[in-house]
Parts: C-alpha cells; sequence; structure tokens
C-alpha cells in the first residue's frame, strides 16, 4: 500500500497548482485549457455552492446539486479522458497519457432540472507532484490512492480479456479463412480435372464415330 503512494509521489519532480474562483448559472458549462506533459497526474479539487436568496449567501447543496466534470485532450479531436457527475464538493484524478492542451470543463446540475440558480465554483488544479494531496498517515488518502490503484488495476485486466479474446477471434477468422480458401483450391481443381477428362472422353468418342462412319 506504501508502496503505491511512494511510486504516486514521485512521478513528477515539480507541481503546478492552478486555483479558479468564478460564477456560473445551473446547467451552464465553464471550461479552461492547461497544458499537461506526458504520463503526468493531475488531481482536480472542486467546491461548488449554490446562492440561496433567503440567506442572500451561497451554500453547500449535498441532496439535488450535482456536477458534471470533464476533461478532453483537445490535441487529439476532442478525445474525452475523464468524465464524472459529483458530489458538489470532491476531487478527481487521472493520467496524461500524451502531452498537450487539455480542456477542463465544469457543469454544476440539479437533479430538479426545473430549478435554476447561481452557483459560486473553486477549483485547484494540481499537476505533476501528489504528495501535496498525500499523507501516509490519513486513513482516508491511503484509502482513496488504494481504491484508485485498484480501479486501475481492473481497467488494465479488462483490457488484457479484451486483447486475448480479440486475438482469440482473429485466429479462428485465420483458420476459417484458410480452412475456405484450401476447400476453394480443391475444389477448382476437381473442376478443372473433370472437365480434362470430360474433354477427353468427347474427343475419344467423336475418333470412334468417325472411325465407324469412315469419315477418317
Amino acid at each position: 500500500m506504501h508502496s503505491n503512494i511512494f511510486t504516486i509521489a514521485f512521478l513528477a519532480v515539480l507541481s503546478i497548482a492552478n486555483a479558479l474562483h468564478f460564477y456560473v448559472n445551473t446547467d451552464e458549462t465553464k471550461c479552461f485549457f492547461e497544458e499537461l506533459p506526458k504520463d503526468t497526474i493531475a488531481v482536480g479539487k472542486f467546491a461548488v455552492y449554490e446562492f440561496d436568496p433567503n440567506l442572500n449567501d451561497y451554500i453547500e447543496n449535498k441532496n439535488n446539486l450535482k456536477v458534471e466534470i470533464t476533461v478532453d485532450e483537445t490535441f487529439d479531436n476532442n478525445h474525452r479522458v475523464v468524465s464524472q457527475k459529483n458530489s458538489p464538493i470532491g476531487q478527481f484524478t487521472f493520467t496524461s497519457l500524451d502531452s498537450g492542451e487539455h480542456k477542463f470543463c465544469i457543469t454544476p446540475k440539479h437533479t430538479n432540472w426545473s430549478k435554476k440558480t447561481r452557483h459560486r465554483v473553486f477549483f485547484d488544479l494540481i499537476v505533476g507532484d501528489a504528495k501535496p494531496l498525500v499523507d501516509s498517515k490519513r486513513d482516508t488518502d491511503v484509502s482513496y490512492l488504494t481504491m484508485k490503484t485498484n480501479e486501475l488495476i481492473k481497467k488494465l485486466n479488462n483490457i488484457k480479456r479484451e486483447q486475448s479474446l480479440f486475438r482469440l477471434k482473429e485466429a479462428q477468422f485465420r483458420d476459417v479463412s484458410e480452412s475456405v480458401n484450401s476447400s476453394t483450391t480443391k475444389w477448382t481443381i476437381i473442376q478443372i480435372i473433370v472437365l480434362i477428362g470430360t474433354g477427353l472422353a468427347q474427343l475419344s468418342y467423336l475418333k470412334n464415330f468417325f472411325v465407324k462412319q469412315k469419315v477418317v
């Protein structure tokens, strides 16, 4: 368990932290862009609050408010690498597969679709060094990293199973193709032999016929 924390903590030497604070309406999407190096851990921490006209202040809404988080690789036809719908306060983690510009988008959504209001959003993005977020003495951090590691292992195992299944189907298709080609070749040879035999038989018959008719 501690070895996983050690590995993640030393994946990068420098860390880049970006803190954003902005306002957005319900169902309105706010995006920003960040250049990420290849094989770099990015951890986003967010907190979304909802305006309460009775209190004239922004409060936390744990029951009806959800936050949709997406991350797209703009350099790869906006290939989506993260798509989550979380509680108003939380975090997400992913590893950049290639170097390039990434687009981070945040959209507050209500489970009650008819409700529209104003939201205050805080967003922190830490890139590279995971050590500020990891404390091996805190069970919550260790459990979170263990969960993420198990998820990655599960995804890798699923990919391996899919690759094995694909190789098996490819081998079966190759065997069927070879069998069909072999049968086609044999059938063609048989047809040629039959045609030649038929031709020779007809020639022999005609020769005998002409001999009997004293034509030849």
